[in-house]
């Protein structure tokens, strides 16, 4: 078996060999056959060797053009996926946004009818006070009713996240009072403190929807 394998390889290089014989006879042949015209051997040569490097540029510069194109293709096809991605995310962003605004639109309206239908029992006992006023002369009885209906709307309120402004009596802040006026203090430590409140203020949670209007002492 080695024999034999040797005896392959050797006749591989011996066909190597006549190949390379036979290119070296025809390059000699040409270069006798060119000196024979005239032409000078050196400049021949040369013009082999440059027409040789010249094709493999050729080749090399096709190939490096093949990958070029092939390359714009690959991207114009990456650019097209990029572009329905967008395409895609865009759209459904945009049907997003218009249902989270719907659902807002429809929350704030709810929530303003709850708010609405709490109210309504208040308005019924101000009714019932108002008959009642038209047909009693107990004026006790009158003063309960009322505080009743008032200490229920207070309730309300509270339900709701409104607080009132504690101003009465308090050193005055801008930050929380509205001054209407100014008056003379009657004692010393009334002076730049709140001795009256016109009008009081609220806070919605921990925001001022309403600011205390009040007289403060100088």
């Amino acid at each position: 078996m080695v024999k034999k394998n040797s005896g392959k390889e050797e006749g591989k290089d011996r066909q190597s060999e006549t190949q390379q014989t036979v290119k070296e006879g025809d390059k000699s042949n040409n270069i006798e056959k060119k000196a024979e015209e005239g032409i000078d051997v050196d400049t021949y040569e040369e013009l082999a060797e440059a027409e040789s490097t010249g094709k493999d540029k050729k080749g090399k510069k096709q190939q490096e053009s093949d990958k070029s194109e092939k390359k714009e293709e690959d991207a114009e096809v990456i650019l097209a996926e990029l572009q329905d991605k967008y395409l895609r995310l865009s759209a459904e962003f945009d049907n997003y946004r218009k249902r989270t605004l719907k659902e807002r639109i429809e929350l704030t309206k709810s929530a303003g009818e709850n708010i609405l239908l709490n109210l309504l029992p208040v308005m019924d006992d101000f009714d019932r006070a108002i008959s009642l006023m038209e047909t009693t002369s107990d004026c006790k009885a009158m003063k309960e009713g009322i505080e009743l209906i008032y200490g229920k709307m207070k309730d309300f309120l509270k339900q709701n996240g409104i607080k009132e402004i504690d101003a009465l009596d308090k050193d005055f802040d801008t930050d929380l009072h509205e001054a209407v006026t100014k008056i003379p203090a009657a004692e010393k430590k009334k002076k730049g403190k709140v001795v009256d409140v016109i009008q009081k203020g609220y806070y919605l949670n921990d925001k001022i929807i309403r600011y205390s209007k009040v007289v403060v002492g100088e």
